[in-house]
């Protein structure tokens, strides 16, 4: 995901230019850090305590140049309106976070409204169209079935959350003058990996064969997530 995004960036931006880049729903701060190391500006918001808690010693780690490039929220991702002009940011990120947002429309469109014209919202989400492809994997028949018709499911952490589907998520970023203009799949051939395993020798190869499935139908059609962005008109 981050190459994608990495590329998004680089079509749409002057080579150099520092950016303005607004995480929301940041966690432990991978995404923010990783922007920052490259030079930009980044905030990130995030409510849950303890994970900003952790970004918080992340950034701590970092070398001057970088913390200074970094400004951390607690907060809550429906809010942005309260702490940020709209207009403020040339990147938004809000990944993996509509799944746990059971009316994500209203989100999205603040989101938006924090993007100056021609900026970049890139949204990492559970693939609705795709659900029956992990039970199914792993032989879970009735899973399967089930998921065939529904964007509800549990996830690895036990919590019931819910998926969107490209055809929805695709007319609401239309709908607030952020058109969809790419979308990938993350995580085609590697959703059934367990959380714990070990990174393989042939890490480039698998980090390759991703890349290009994410890009190319049908593969990124099935895919776990999708990575949708969308450009503020």
């Amino acid at each position: 995901m981050a190459r994608q995004l990495d590329e998004q960036i680089a079509g749409r931006f002057p080579v150099g230019r520092r950016l303005r880049v607004l995480d929301v729903g940041m966690g432990r701060g991978a995404q923010a850090l990783r922007l920052a190391r490259l030079g930009h500006r980044v905030t990130g918001v995030e409510q849950d305590a303890t994970m900003i808690a952790a970004a918080r010693e992340a950034v701590a780690r970092e070398p001057e140049g970088i913390r200074e490039r970094v400004r951390l929220v607690q907060g809550d991702g429906r809010d942005t309106g309260v702490h940020f002009l709209p207009g403020s940011f040339d990147v938004v990120l809000c990944h993996a976070v509509l799944m746990y947002v059971e009316e994500p429309d209203p989100l999205v469109a603040g989101l938006a409204r924090m993007l100056a014209p021609g900026g970049l919202l890139s949204l990492l989400v559970r693939n609705g169209d795709a659900l029956a492809m992990r039970p199914g994997l792993t032989g879970d028949w009735a899973g399967a079935l089930a998921a065939f018709d529904t964007t509800a499911y549990r996830n690895r952490l036990g919590r019931d959350v819910r998926a969107d589907r490209l055809a929805s998520l695709t007319a609401t970023l239309a709908g607030i003058a952020a058109p969809l203009h790419a979308w990938y799949g993350v995580r085609v051939f590697t959703d059934t990996v367990a959380d714990d395993a070990a990174l393989p020798d042939d890490l480039p190869a698998l980090l390759a064969v991703e890349e290009r499935a994410g890009r190319t139908d049908p593969y990124r059609g099935v895919a776990a997530l999708l990575h949708l962005c969308g450009v503020r008109g």
